[in-house]
């Protein structure tokens, strides 16, 4: 086996991924503080083509040099939007037709792997802050919460390890 070099991987330009289709998925960052989650958010939705990242409260926004080291460009490449209040951003993406979820571990929350979507639907995924997770007014307006299946000893993983996991099965479900 060889590796392949950067010029044999046949990526799309900017523009190209611009008018691309994407899937009909939003991600809505709720507090986070690294810069380096936000920019890894980044580069993930642009891997899956996320239609759009939505990044609340104290969440930073691009351009930023710490958020670029990790999404290397994909801030460009992805739309996003500043909401100050995550609820009025799950309130406004209820309004137009989205399905929230909040990804915590909640009672009922669905386990991921449990998950069935449809692919006629738009929706949305809250991830929540480092430390306290997705606030609890933001789950009370979301339609449900979807939890990742954990064996270990810890309780909850990195967000960016969960925006990972979590766009990549969304993306498996609601792609073609």
């Amino acid at each position: 086996m060889r590796k392949f070099k950067i010029n044999e991987l046949n990526r799309m330009t900017v523009d190209e991924f611009k008018s691309s289709d994407k899937i009909s998925l939003i991600v809505v960052l709720d507090n986070i503080r690294s810069l380096h989650n936000i920019g890894s958010v980044f580069r993930t939705s642009d891997a899956f083509r996320v239609e759009c990242i939505y990044l609340c409260g104290i969440t930073a926004t691009p351009p930023h040099a710490e958020i670029h080291k990790t999404a290397l460009g994909a801030e460009d490449t992805v739309d996003w939007k500043y909401i100050n209040n995550t609820v009025e951003a799950v309130d406004n993406l209820k309004s137009e037709g989205y399905i929230v979820y909040s990804i915590e571990q909640c009672e009922g929350s669905v386990m991921l792997n449990e998950l069935s979507l449809d692919k006629s639907k738009k929706y949305a995924v809250v991830l929540g802050n480092e430390v306290k997770g997705v606030q609890q007014e933001v789950i009370d307006h979301s339609d449900g919460c979807i939890e990742i299946p954990q064996f270990g000893t810890k309780h909850s993983l990195n967000v960016s390890v969960t925006s990972g996991i979590v766009i990549w099965d969304l993306f498996n479900q609601l792609h073609g």
